[in-house]
């Protein structure tokens, strides 16, 4: 029996989390486990996990267009050329998290990214190499927030200049971009989910 489902006035079953606000239900059913394969799409979901770092995602979903609008829409080459003037812009705006390491983390990996895409690489292809098709869980006991994937990414990622890429935050990263799906057994997402995630095609690995 599948335990951590809860079911609303719409009859619909979600995984528990995913009922508990409104602006939870509309995240859980359109956006999380969708796959995600396009590089600016994936820099944003990397930087905004980075930012929840210690936060509710809810906080980050309050300021997410706030986030895109100070981050110029996290397109890697404006992102990349920040310095200490937008440091300090980004310091000032309170409808942000407002924090110099992880402004500064998403700069430095903007930059990476770049460098990245120089050699021949792209976050898709590191990303979608891990990823893990198997059981639905059953319980959100069975939900890790770590998993071998997650931490040899993190290793790897770090060693291309990357930072504030651990692998918890990576693995919230995973899961929300479809490169596994942890929507619980009974979910009513989860075989919009899985059809999806049945149609991308692998993104070539950086060498």
């Amino acid at each position: 029996m599948t335990t951590g489902l809860t079911t609303l006035d719409d009859g619909l079953p979600r995984c528990g989390w995913g009922a508990s606000t409104p602006e939870y239900v509309a995240y859980h059913d359109t956006e999380w486990g969708r796959p995600v394969t396009g590089e600016r799409e994936l820099f944003e979901r990397m930087t905004l996990e980075a930012f929840q770092s210690g936060l509710s995602w809810l906080t980050i979903l309050h300021k997410r267009e706030a986030f895109r609008a100070a981050f110029r829409g996290f397109e890697l080459e404006a992102v990349a050329t920040f310095g200490e003037a937008d440091v300090d812009r980004l310091l000032a705006d309170a409808a942000i998290v407002r924090n110099r390491a992880k402004i500064r983390a998403a700069i430095t990996n903007a930059r990476a990214l770049l460098d990245l895409h120089a050699a021949g690489g792209t976050l898709a292809g590191l990303l979608w190499a891990t990823r893990l098709d198997g059981p639905a869980p059953r319980s959100s006991a069975e939900v890790p927030a770590t998993t071998p994937a997650s931490t040899a990414l993190a290793g790897d990622l770090k060693r291309r200049g990357f930072v504030f890429v651990g692998p918890t935050t990576l693995y919230a990263g995973m899961q929300a971009c479809g490169v596994v799906d942890d929507h619980l057994e009974g979910c009513w997402v989860r075989p919009d989910v899985e059809r999806e995630r049945a149609a991308v095609s692998p993104p070539g690995r950086a060498a």
